[in-house]
């Protein structure tokens, strides 16, 4: 397993490879120590929100397959989790040191320019320092950098200031009767929203204008809009929420969050006096602060992950450095979990690596497991990994083995034959595919094999010991066969198990026939591997190098993922006629069109860039009955609906107004072709 680690400031990401699940965060430190030269007690590290603290695992904090983990290098003179420095009053305070240059000390608050937008915010100086020889200063004879950090944004981390960005703290408030035109003032703005508060800029007053209100009265209506501020109306809007009643409003509470009314003796438990607390939050806003996980505290136990095999085990066992255990990094939603058929995008002779990759395809969802089923639905997919010595496999058509009969209780993988199978769970889904009725002592042949649902085969390259049609190395889609029988017998175990025999229906060629092997070359099929994983393999064969005798223990920079070679595909994406007269008519998406037209040279990449095309900016998901708007956006309309529930009348990607009374009308002619495109797709909305 390995992760990415990046610095705070997004300048510098390395592998950090050679992990496990069950990695302590104190070894994970002393690797990054290896790679970013930063001692262990410099190091913050953050993943997802939280920072990670000694004594957790990866595992712990959920750390996935090429996730990213930043790191915020402390300073030289911060100590860690060490509490502020206090006088005898309780009061912290922070000692000014006289550096020597410079107009300002050490530990002195300021006032400091942000360069890219000409703010100021509040800073404190960590540093002083005299510019490097050579470097060009702001002004003659001025040569001091300051060294600061930002209060409100400590994780910009120390930054480099000039002098004429920094200034004495301003603590000055000037009333309207002093100001005068002409002077130079701090002013705060929003450029991108005037009406709401911003940044703190530099401003020149050119002139005053004073505004007074209105002298007349203007009448608001009843204080409350429900009950009309009938005092003998019961109201849970204006009252207590619980009991609606009016009486005794000094003993009413009200929420700092929700800003509902509560009786104390309506509270559950109720109170027996108004708390001295400023801040009161109800039952349903109040957060449980035993659950909270404070800044340098560890994380709490979770209920789900105490009742898991490898947490009530007693093994030692590091389980956590196979990638089945390192999950999902993505999720096909382009079909539902239950589709038949192929999965649009993938072409036959599609291979990767290992078999998280072909989960996160949509090829065959679960990690571990040969079928992927309801037993009350059928079977979508299957692998053909040789789990059994006495299955065949003649290419297009082979024996396949139905699962059960071992004992996999605790956190095992694999088993010796104990019990024998029975025609429930994975076993009887796979027997649904049969056209024919349901069998569960003598099994079934097909009337029709042809009729039967379509399942999805994965050969894996863990069956060449058995079948030559297995690939060389990971794991390769077949394409789509049918159940033409299933019966039961004694197998080599000397279990019962059920077999079934499967034949291929495919209209797209074999990849282990010429004609399959040359379009695999057409289309530019290669070896899919996960992001990060041929630097990680490069960085472990430099290091057992190293590591050889002879090589001095040398340490080497690690390498960083090489670039993907561009392979030439030479088969062009086909539309079919009835497709390219659609594509005429959807004038409102012309220009989407055309950008689209260019990547059908790509072959299968053409329907990917379609996702990304016609993606609906809200949900982020193909467009599902799509509603083009004025402005040439396509969004789903039970997305469009919900931002106009929210009051929301404008266009989510570009916020063009469409008005209160905007027709929402489905771009039909865009959903056919979306349907042609991505067969099955709407079945899963």
């Amino acid at each position: 397993m390995w992760i990415q680690v990046r610095t705070i400031d997004g300048k510098e990401t390395r592998t950090v490879d050679d992990l496990s699940r069950l990695t302590k965060i104190e070894s994970l430190r002393l690797k990054i120590q290896d790679i970013f030269n930063v001692s262990p007690q410099q190091q913050r590290l953050f993943y997802r929100g939280k920072q990670m603290e000694d004594g957790q695992t990866l595992f712990d904090y959920n750390v996935g397959l090429n996730d990213i983990v930043q790191l915020l290098i402390r300073s030289q003179t911060d100590h860690p989790d060490s509490p502020a420095t206090k006088d005898s009053s309780g009061v912290g305070y922070n000692d000014s040191i006289d550096p020597g240059i410079g107009m300002y000390k050490i530990n002195e608050l300021v006032d400091c320019r942000d360069v890219s937008i000409g703010a100021w915010f509040e800073a404190c100086i960590e540093n002083v320092t005299r510019a490097p020889k050579g470097q060009i200063t702001p002004t003659k004879g001025k040569d001091v950098i300051y060294h600061i950090k930002y209060e409100d944004y400590p994780e910009n981390g120390v930054v480099e200031m000039r002098p004429v960005d920094v200034r004495p703290r301003a603590r000055t408030l000037l009333r309207w009767d002093q100001l005068e035109v002409g002077m130079h003032v701090m002013v705060n703005y929003n450029m991108e929203t005037p009406d709401e508060r911003g940044f703190w800029f530099d401003a020149e007053i050119v002139s005053l204008k004073q505004t007074s209100p209105s002298s007349f009265k203007i009448s608001g209506g009843p204080e409350c809009k429900h009950c009309k501020a009938d005092p003998d109306a019961e109201c849970r809007f204006c009252s207590c929420c619980v009991c609606g009643g009016k009486q005794d409003a000094h003993m009413q509470l009200l929420c700092d969050e929700c800003n509902m009314a509560f009786h104390i003796y309506c509270l559950n438990p109720p109170l027996a006096t108004i708390p001295d607390d400023e801040d009161w939050y109800c039952p349903t806003c109040k957060n449980d602060t035993s659950e909270v996980v404070k800044a340098g505290e560890k994380l709490k136990a979770s209920k789900k992950k105490a009742k898991m095999p490898s947490a009530t085990t007693e093994s030692q066992r590091d389980w956590g450095k196979g990638m089945a255990c390192v999950g999902r990094t993505k999720e096909c939603t382009i079909v539902p979990s239950n589709h038949y058929g192929p999965i649009p995008g993938v072409p036959v002779g599609t291979t990767w690596k290992f078999r998280v990759q072909v989960s996160e395809a949509g090829v065959h969802r679960p990690h571990v497991g040969g079928i992927h089923g309801r037993s009350n639905d059928g079977s979508y997919s299957l692998v053909l990994a040789g789990g059994f010595e006495d299955e065949v496999d003649r290419g297009d058509e082979f024996t396949y083995t139905g699962s059960g009969g071992r004992d996999l209780s605790g956190n095992k993988r694999i088993g010796e034959h104990s019990f024998d199978q029975t025609l429930t769970h994975m076993n009887r889904a796979l027997a649904l595919n049969c056209d024919a009725p349901l069998n569960d002592k003598d099994g079934a042949e097909s009337r029709n094999w042809r009729a039967g649902k379509p399942v999805r085969v994965v050969r894996s390259s863990k069956g060449r010991r058995i079948s030559k049609y297995a690939p060389e190395e990971g794991n390769r889609y077949d394409g789509i066969y049918k159940v033409v029988k299933y019966w039961p017998e004694i197998g080599k175990c000397g279990y019962l198990v059920w077999r079934y025999l499967l034949r291929r229906d495919d209209q797209e060629p074999a990849p282990w026939t010429p004609e399959g092997v040359e379009r695999i070359k057409k289309l530019g099929l290669a070896v899919q591997y996960p992001p990060g994983y041929l630097a990680a393999m490069a960085n472990k064969s430099k290091k057992e190098a190293c590591a050889r005798p002879g090589r001095g223990g040398r340490k080497s920079k690690p390498v960083e993922e090489p670039p993907s070679k561009r392979v030439k595909i030479e088969e062009t994406f086909q539309l079919s006629e009835q497709q390219q007269q659609l594509i005429q008519e959807d004038t409102a998406n012309k220009k989407l069109w055309d950008e689209a037209m260019e990547h059908l040279k790509e072959g299968p990449n053409f329907l990917r860039k379609m996702e990304q095309i016609f993606m609906c900016v809200c949900c982020q998901e193909l467009a599902f009955q799509p509603i083009t708007t004025v402005c040439s956006h396509n969004v789903c309309k039970t997305c469009l609906q919900r931002s106009f529930r929210a009051k929301v009348y404008t266009c989510p990607a570009c916020r063009h107004d469409l008005g209160k009374d905007y027709v929402m009308t489905q771009n039909k002619t865009l959903q056919m072709l979306l349907d042609q495109f991505f067969p099955g797709y709407s079945k899963g909305r």
